[in-house]
């Protein structure tokens, strides 16, 4: 164990996960990991109450999302938002893993009235008391839930939710599938693969030592909220890629990332709880998880074509330089324009989405 290794019994979060790997058998599913490191109730990342979002280190955040460096994202996603709410004839928002709920601020303060009840579905108990302070303004027009609705009517939002499910990883020895997953030895995590019938939804080639992702849990949800959503539609937002570019022979480590103070490592085995955990979306297996469960697909393109398709440029007049630069981010190939992704459902009805008007990316799903 180097120095930068904590010892895996020094909090009790990582003393939990020991004793759960070895009631596991010695051995626990990756997936199960994560899900413990994130999601433990007041001791995984999200559950602890500290400021994960931010725009600096200097603030103690871990990291930026899109809402939190600059408000025209929020201007300009209502424009589709408020589309969506025509076209369905319906009045309620539903956000998915709101964070501290800069979007939400954002969505409310851009569509007024037209926004009858505001739903955010969040697992974290500490992020729900910040997004309650942030969102007071809106008094009751807000709510909180701990699960979907059994029946769903309006519109869906999440903007880097699908990353933060848990994932399986799996490795590829050359001659069959291994699960990875994690064992103890001594006083760290590590990696441990058995021999596993899982492989991932591409044919490849995929070259030995390959160390990929596969999403049942983003799949699964794509499924529960196709079922519950009776007419509406949804727009999600996250990092990821078509199943040809996830699954590339280039992409010999997967994507899974870990973050922290604005920097970021590929070992979640070390600062267990401390840091973020994500792995890129298979934009393809959304989609037709999706499908598959009666939903259409509106669309899929990149973040900045969707921001623009918007009218991201129209907002931009009259705004300060830094207001103007921190936009540039949103769009530019090499920050988040081109990495982020959307991709629009709808359910119960059709119709031509303003944010895939230009520049639709559908056919390479």
């Amino acid at each position: 164990m180097t120095s930068a290794e904590p010892d895996i019994l020094s909090t009790p979060l990582q003393r939990q996960i020991a004793a759960t790997v070895a009631q596991a058998g010695g051995w626990l599913g990756f997936d199960r990991f994560m899900a413990l490191s994130l999601y433990t109730p007041g001791e995984g990342y999200y559950s602890r109450g500290d400021r994960q979002f931010g725009s600096l280190p200097s603030s103690g955040s871990d990291f930026v999302t899109a809402p939190e460096l600059s408000p025209l994202f929020g201007a300009a996603l209502a424009r589709q938002l408020a589309q969506a709410l025509d076209a369905t004839d319906t009045d309620e928002l539903f956000e998915f893993g709101a964070g501290s709920g800069a979007l939400a601020g954002q969505l409310l303060q851009a569509l007024g009235e037209r926004v009858r009840r505001y739903s955010i579905v969040d697992l974290s108990g500490t992020l729900r008391a910040r997004q309650a302070q942030q969102l007071a303004p809106w008094g009751d027009r807000v709510r909180w839930l701990d699960a979907l609705p059994p029946a769903m009517h309006g519109v869906v939002v999440g903007n880097e939710v699908l990353d933060a499910m848990p994932v399986q990883l799996l490795h590829w020895d050359g001659s069959q599938w291994f699960e990875r997953g994690v064992a103890v030895e001594g006083a760290r995590f590590i990696w441990a693969d058995r021999v596993s019938a899982l492989q991932p939804p591409h044919p490849g080639p995929f070259v030995p030592g390959t160390v990929t992702e596969i999403h049942p849990q983003a799949e699964a949800f794509i499924r529960t909220l196709a079922e519950r959503l009776q007419r509406g539609a949804a727009f999600l937002i996250d990092y990821g890629f078509p199943e040809a570019e996830y699954y590339h022979p280039q992409r010999l480590g997967g994507t899974l990332m870990c973050h922290r103070a604005h920097r970021a490592d590929t070992d979640p085995l070390v600062e267990v709880g401390a840091k973020d955990i994500t792995a890129h979306v298979n934009f393809s297996a959304i989609a037709l998880a999706g499908q598959d469960a009666g939903l259409s697909v509106l669309g899929y393109t990149s973040q900045a074509r969707f921001l623009m398709n918007c009218g991201l440029a129209e907002l931009l007049p009259g705004r300060d330089l830094r207001e103007q630069v921190m936009a540039q981010v949103l769009l530019n190939e090499h920050e988040m324009g081109e990495l982020f992704k959307v991709i629009g459902f709808a359910r119960g009805f059709d119709f031509d989405a303003l944010g895939f008007a230009a520049g639709d990316r559908s056919h390479t799903l």
